[in-house]
């Protein structure tokens, strides 16, 4: 068991198909019959739709269905409705519905308009062409803060402020308290630009209705294929959800973006209906992307910190605004309320009072993106902790050691109620420093001086919540004595294959290479909650070792017939069974075939052998890490180089090293990617401005240089596994740590902030004006 349990650094089985072209992605998959699918998207970002005339389309060549907002209100389509605030006992707010195609108005670009169905992708783009929409152009607003300014333009009526919702935690009067008494109080405007996932597979999605039945299939890029399920069915097409399969193969990323139930999966299964059952399939195209899928950040925020003398944290207030789009789409609500939920970080916050509201505009819908507001809430902590060392003129270092919640005090509740249960926050920064060899900057940073560079080194210390929900997980053996693991997980990247396997392999003794995995089927696996927020491990690792822990119970008792022993005589141990204190043993899968015996099979026992298991992510765990860099920067272009970068990781125990690091690493070109290059713009009239990769800069392998990275394990209490997630540890340490290094390399010429993305010709710019400023003076 030592190659392939648990720890083991195992490659991922799943990878030889992949890289070897055998993946099966939804765009793989062609069914007879097939036609497709393309979207009319609006080219305002706020209009009143007063005609949409499908005549010519629907008379073009090819084209089988125009489908507009007119058949959705003829075929009484329902909306979808995401959650909000009130449904986990919240305050009331404006629940945005959204339908499929619109209706009424369009209150962002990209919006779906009508959906064109032919026998031919390119009969079908011809003829979308030929659709006549008579728009009334309305004034738009694509800003947080100026939505919420009186007079501005109204994106829903029945909002007149532009505000969905609006969160408050904490004291606010003993945080008022506590700046009064404070001896240094300092402050900061910060935004957390908006980017967008492109995930390397494009969003697509296959719908076929069956008449016999009455029931359709639908293959989507989805990372929680039961949650599609039941926003298609239930919300849209308004059918029990066993008439709807939804099956979620191979699916090349999803970063929160692909958290299912977008129109587009209710668009192909409705409109089969419209074509006589034929499938109809529609596959994004990369601007298309960029204009439709939901999008993460976008936050303004003002915080204030206030210290003594030595820089204790007496206080701490958020005041956030978080551009929620044109809809509150998905779980778009929790963005801001892990914002401010976790303002506190991993510091000793006495008071803290932290506010927020979810604006409407008329952009592109928001959605949980890697993170989804823990890095928000690590970055605005992170950022004023750096400022405060500056002008109290302590080191960067110190000030967090002082404020660290120590190890002794765990657990440990924090001011907007969230009590953290383990966490070691002075060791594993210790650690993070001797990786990236923080005492040895004095020596480079005067070799970057006599190359004309600036040098400059930041650190971010980052917690998370991770996991929410309850998961089932099944274990079922074959007549053969094979395993297979149902999952109600979804993998997408993440290599659940490999390590639920390695933990089966350890807790039953069932041959590594002899363990199935299932997922990603509403009718293979009865229920599931998908992947999103760091969850699998806690929820679905645990499930996974109570099914495993029921299939031993389940099975003693057959392993006593067959051993001729009484079941309390019976132990299970390296995958046998034995009685106790001899050498006589059965192997478990010799007893799970005993489960299949044609006849003679005692009443006693049930035929077959399975077992499930469930766990909730109640409470959750907090994995938390420091990450350090270095950046280099040329005075004369702006150009900022990410020269050395060290991270370390709790991640609590650890399932498969190999597999823990690379989520490291992903998340980390993530957070590079927002800090220095990465940025949705709109123009005021609401038009996308970054609608192509000529424009919407992705980060590349050389613009990284060798991660260092270490895990280290500070078992979490909250489950029995004593695990911790670790997908978004990288894209919530990277950004604080990074901005922090540009900011220590431009401190000596008087800047002390610049917005992310520190992109050349804004941190240029930042330098120029210091030198036309000190020429002025």
């Amino acid at each position: 068991m030592n190659k392939f349990g648990i720890g083991q650094p195992v490659p991922r089985v799943e990878d030889p198909r992949f890289i070897t072209g055998r993946g099966r992605y939804v765009d793989d998959f062609d069914l007879p019959r097939q036609c497709y699918g393309v979207l009319l998207m609006s080219p305002h970002a706020h209009a009143r739709l007063k005609r949409v005339d499908k005549t010519k389309a629907q008379a073009a060549e090819g084209v089988l269905a125009v489908l507009t907002g007119e058949d959705v209100l003829a075929d009484r389509l329902g909306g979808l409705a995401p959650p909000m605030p009130e449904d986990m006992g919240g305050p009331k707010g404006f629940r945005t519905p959204r339908a499929i195609l619109a209706t009424d108005k369009v209150r962002a670009v990209g919006e779906r308009v009508a959906f064109v169905v032919a026998e031919t992708l390119a009969q079908a783009r011809d003829a979308a062409e030929l659709i006549e929409v008579d728009y009334e152009v309305l004034p738009a607003v694509v800003d947080a803060e100026d939505a919420v300014k009186p007079g501005a333009p109204v994106v829903w009526d029945e909002a007149p402020n532009n505000v969905s919702f609006a969160l408050m935690m904490g004291d606010k009067d003993a945080t008022d308290a506590a700046f009064a008494a404070a001896k240094h109080v300092v402050s900061l405007k910060i935004r957390n630009t908006r980017v967008t996932a492109n995930s390397i597979e494009p969003r697509a999605a296959l719908g076929q209705y069956h008449p016999d039945s009455d029931s359709s299939t639908l293959y989507s890029t989805s990372q929680n294929p039961h949650g599609t399920r039941s926003s298609v069915a239930g919300q849209v097409l308004n059918v029990p959800e066993t008439k709807l399969r939804v099956i979620s193969p191979d699916v090349g990323g999803g970063f929160g973006m692909k958290h299912g139930g977008y129109p587009e999966d209710a668009l192909v299964v409705w409109a089969s209906r419209h074509v006589g059952g034929r499938p109809v399939k529609w596959v994004s195209t990369r601007a298309e992307g960029l204009l439709g899928d939901s999008q993460g950040r976008d936050q303004v925020v003002t915080g204030e910190l206030a210290l003594d003398e030595r820089g204790r944290i007496l206080g701490l207030r958020v005041n956030a605004l978080h551009n929620m789009g044109s809809h509150v789409f998905g779980a778009a609500m929790v963005v801001p309320l892990f914002a401010i939920r976790l303002a506190p970080g991993v510091y000793q916050v006495p008071a803290v009072h932290a506010v927020c509201r979810a604006v409407l505009t008329n952009t592109i819908p928001l959605a949980p993106y890697r993170g989804a507001g823990r890095p928000e809430a690590t970055y605005l902590i992170e950022q004023l902790l750096d400022r405060a060392a500056r002008v109290i003129g302590i080191d960067p270092v110190e000030i967090r050691r002082r404020n660290f919640i120590p190890a002794a005090a765990m657990p440990h509740k924090i001011g907007t109620g969230v009590t953290y249960d383990s966490g070691d926050f002075t060791h594993v920064m210790d650690e993070c420093l001797k990786l990236g060899d923080w005492n040895g900057f004095a020596a480079r940073a005067a070799d970057s001086k006599r190359r004309g560079k600036l040098r400059g080194r930041g650190i971010g210390y980052f917690l998370e919540e991770a996991a929410v929900f309850n998961e089932r997980m099944v274990l079922r053996f074959d007549p053969s004595g094979m395993l297979t693991i149902l999952a109600g997980t979804h993998s997408h990247g993440q290599g659940h294959n490999t390590v639920y396997a390695q933990m089966v392999h350890e807790w039953l003794g069932v041959p590594f290479e002899n363990i199935r995995f299932v997922q990603g089927d509403t009718d293979a696996v009865p229920i599931g909650r998908g992947t999103y927020g760091s969850r699998s491990m806690h929820v679905g690792g645990n499930a996974l070792r109570r099914a495993a822990d029921a299939i031993v119970e389940k099975a003693r008792p057959m392993a006593a017939m067959m051993l001729e022993a009484a079941a309390g005589d019976i132990e299970f141990k390296d995958g046998a069974f034995r009685i106790v204190g001899t050498d006589r043993a059965l192997p478990l899968t010799a007893v799970a075939q005993a489960f299949y015996r044609p006849a003679m099979l005692p009443p006693q026992f049930d035929v077959g052998l399975e077992a499930s298991g469930t766990f909730a992510a109640e409470p959750a765990n907090f994995p938390n890490g420091c990450h350090v860099c270095e950046v280099e920067i040329d005075p004369e272009t702006g150009a900022v180089t990410l020269d050395r970068y060290a991270a370390v990781d709790d991640v609590g125990r650890i399932m498969n090293r190999l597999l823990c690091e690379g989520q490291i690493h992903g998340g980390v070109a993530q957070g590079v990617g927002q800090a220095l290059m990465e940025r949705i713009v709109f123009d005021q009239q609401g038009q996308l401005i970054t609608g192509s990769f000529q424009d919407y800069a992705m980060p590349r392998a050389d613009d990284f240089p060798a991660l260092q990275t270490e895990l280290t394990e500070v078992p979490a209490r909250t489950n029995p596994l004593g695990v911790k997630g670790a997908g978004e540890a990288g894209a919530t340490g990277a950004p604080p740590a990074i901005i922090g290094a540009v900011l220590d390399a431009l401190c000596p010429l008087g800047i002390d902030h610049i917005d992310m993305p520190a992109t050349p010709s804004r941190v240029w710019a930042a330098i120029k004006a210091h030198e036309t400023k000190a020429a002025a003076e």
